[in-house]
Formats: structure tokens, sequence, C-alpha cells
């Protein structure tokens, strides 16, 4: 073979390489990935309908039929959140796909390249063995071997050029399969949202089914009850401020973290305060028995998800509901965490963990709800100081006389309540 047709045969090798065409399977791709979106575009106007609804409900007067219609709203709103979630997670789901195929067909460009490319280098590594002499004596003429000498060259710079592509393509593989993995990743976290969304739509479920049965459907019987939760949420905040000798126990300051902004994270993704730890306005307006809130409560509509504010161990949980006539916590849950603090959270409609769990930072609890001592939806999350708080019957702790004297609870001293703002 001549130089200038193994010149030929190399720039054949390194050119004409294998192509794999996925045109018409990534338009179709590409047209579901964008009826997703149109469908998640639609959806989300339909969820911003049913927030407006649902925030006009809240403003009308405390009704069983209100109350209802909230929670009607609340799981429309859900199950479309649902299936945005479930778009989402399909659109993800395409992306990988798309990013497979583009990835399988750029490792059979490089396998490709690196073959013609060690073929050529070969055939050039035995054009070089022979001698410049042999190669200008073995040619028809002089004009002819100074050709081949030039082929040479035009062969080394075109092997070199190829070995920057396929560097270059090396390089957008390694992109390519780096934004596979983080989309992976993306869909992982929608699933875990899902499974969250699908949590929340059941405890609406719940909450409202147990509604309807507390009150039988009459106005009447959720009017007063609603009446009931008021006067025996007084006689509760007056035993608890009526303490036993032996439950008035000092704190000892070195038993817990010092104060200071994120030792503690918040307990829900979106934040709306609706009452502040300490002598509030609502507190001073004789709620709490004149010894101000010791928590702090957040807005949180029925089925929102509850998360641990730090990592640690499930100290208790409970459903004061359970006692008859006592409304208070309602379901509770109380995490004890190794810094000396314990979180309360409190008025759940459903909990997701068991005494002696361990927890991550940020790990579903539950979710919220009005059980309890509670006229509307809420989170009443509080911050205790572990040392001085027992877990027992309310009626164990107490020298009161209370319908909640058989429902177990958390009971800290009056000390033994921290503000959660000096924490978060």
């Amino acid at each position: 073979m001549t130089l200038r047709y193994l010149f030929a045969y190399m720039l054949f090798a390194l050119i004409l390489l294998p192509v794999f065409s996925f045109a018409q399977s990534e338009a179709e791709l590409q047209q579901q990935i964008e009826q997703n979106n149109a469908q998640i575009e639609q959806l989300n106007k339909e969820i911003a309908q049913y927030q407006a609804q649902l925030d006009s409900t809240t403003k009308q007067k405390n009704t069983l039929q209100n109350k209802i219609s909230q929670l009607d709203l609340q799981r429309k709103k859900l199950t479309a959140s649902i299936t945005v979630t479930k778009s989402q997670i399909k659109t993800t789901e395409i992306q990988i796909q798309q990013l497979a195929s583009g990835i399988a067909d750029k490792q059979t460009t490089i396998e490709g390249d690196r073959a013609g490319l060690a073929q050529s280098i070969r055939s050039l590594n035995e054009t070089e063995q022979q001698p410049l002499s042999i190669s200008v004596l073995s040619a028809a003429d002089i004009s002819d071997a100074w050709q081949d000498i030039d082929y040479i060259a035009n062969i080394q710079s075109a092997v070199q050029t190829d070995i920057e592509r396929l560097a270059q393509e090396k390089k957008s593989l390694s992109e390519s399969k780096a934004t596979a993995e983080s989309k992976r990743a993306q869909l992982l976290k929608q699933q875990q949202t899902l499974a969250s969304q699908q949590g929340s739509l059941d405890a609406t479920r719940r909450a409202q089914a147990e509604l309807l049965a507390q009150t039988k459907s009459q106005e009447s019987t959720y009017q007063k009850i609603l009446a009931q939760k008021k006067a025996q949420q007084e006689s509760f905040e007056a035993a608890l401020s009526n303490l036993k000798a032996q439950l008035n126990v000092a704190v000892n300051p070195s038993q817990i973290t010092p104060a200071g902004k994120g030792v503690l994270h918040w307990p829900l993704d979106n934040v709306r305060i609706t009452q502040y730890f300490g002598n509030t306005p609502f507190a001073a307006s004789g709620a709490y028995g004149g010894k101000g809130h010791n928590g702090m409560d957040f807005a949180a509509p029925i089925g929102t998800p509850i998360k641990s504010a730090l990592g640690g161990t499930i100290a208790g949980t409970g459903n004061t509901d359970l006692v008859r006539g006592c409304y208070s916590f309602g379901k509770w849950v109380m995490v004890r965490h190794n810094n000396g603090l314990s979180t309360m959270y409190a008025h759940l409609s459903q909990v997701n963990v068991t005494q002696g769990q361990s927890v991550a930072t940020g790990q579903l609890l539950g979710y919220s709800g009005e059980t309890g001592y509670a006229t509307g939806p809420h989170l009443h999350f509080g911050v205790y100081v572990t040392a001085v708080t027992k877990i027992l019957k309310l009626g164990d702790a107490t020298k009161a006389t209370t319908p909640c004297a058989g429902a177990v609870m958390p009971v800290p001293p009056i000390s033994g309540y921290l503000n959660p703002l000096n924490y978060l």
C-alpha cells in the first residue's frame, strides 16, 4: 500500500465512524416532556384557585359546614399537588432516558474513535519505521517521495486532532453522566415528596371522618364541642401551673445548650407564626391561666408534614383526646435531643413515629391537625429542658383537679419551658 492510499485509508478510519440516530426517539420523548409541562402548568393554576378558596373559607364563621368545606378543598389541593409531583417524576424519568440514550450514543462514538485511532497509529508507526532513504528510493520519482512525506505529516496532524476530539468526547460523556446522576437524585427527592403528599391526603381524610363521627354531622354538636374545648382548656392550663412540689425543680443552665440561632431547624417548610412564646396579647387577654404561652404556634393546614427540629430519639407520643373531656395537646410527639433540649409537637392529625425510635433532623414525625385544644388547624411547637421534663399522667403531677388527669403528656415546671425563637 502506497503512502497516499494509506493516508486515504486512515482518514476514512478517523472520519467515517459509526453513527446512530435517535432523532425519532428524541422527538417523541421531548413531546412527552412538553405535554407533562403543560399539564403541570394547568394543575398549578388549579392549586392556586383552591388556595384562594381556602383563604376565603378560613375567614368565615367557624361552623361544621365551613370546616368540612375546608377539608374538601384541602383534599382537592393535595390531590392536584400529588398529580403535579407524579408528572414531575415522569418528566424526570424521560429526561434520564434521554440522557441515557445520549450517553450510550457518545460511548459508542468514543469506542469507534478509539478503534480507528488505534489502527491509524499502528499503521503510522509501521510507516515511520521505514528509513527516509528507502522511502525516497522506492518512490517513482523525487516528487512522489516528497508528497509521501507531506502525507505523513498530514496524517500525524489528523491523528493529533482526533486525539483532542476523543478527549473532548470523554469530557462530554463525564458531564452527561454527572447530569444523569443529578436527575436521579432529583427523582428520588420528588418520590419522597410524593409519599409525604399522599400521607397528607390520608391525614385530611382521616380528620374529616373523625370530625363527622365526633359531631354526628350536627352543627349544634360541633358548636358544643368548641365551647367545651374553651372551658376545659382553661382548667388544663390552671393544672399545668399548679404542679406538685416534686416537679418544681430548678433548671441547671449547664444541662442545656446555650441559646443561638440555628441550634434547631424550623419544624415545617412554610413558616407563618400565629402566636409567639410568653406573654402574648392572647395570653394577656386571660388565656393560659395568666402564665403566658408555653410554646409557639404555626399556621399549618391539616395534613402539613411536621418535621423533627433536630436529630434525636422519640421520647414519647400520645393522644390526650382519648381521655373523655380532656382538651389539651391532642395527638403529640416529643423528641429528646442530645443537647439538653426536647421538642414538643402538638395538635397533630397523624403521628408517624413510635417511642424509642431514632430520628434525623428534618425527618417526618407526622401531620398537622387540630386535635386537642385547637379551634383551627395549627402546630403547637414547644422547647423543653429535658432534665426537668417528665412524661406522665397529668394527675400525677398537678395539685389541681382536671378532666385531663388521666391523659399522658410531657410535663415540666414553668422554668422548664424555653422560648423556641431563642434556638430557631
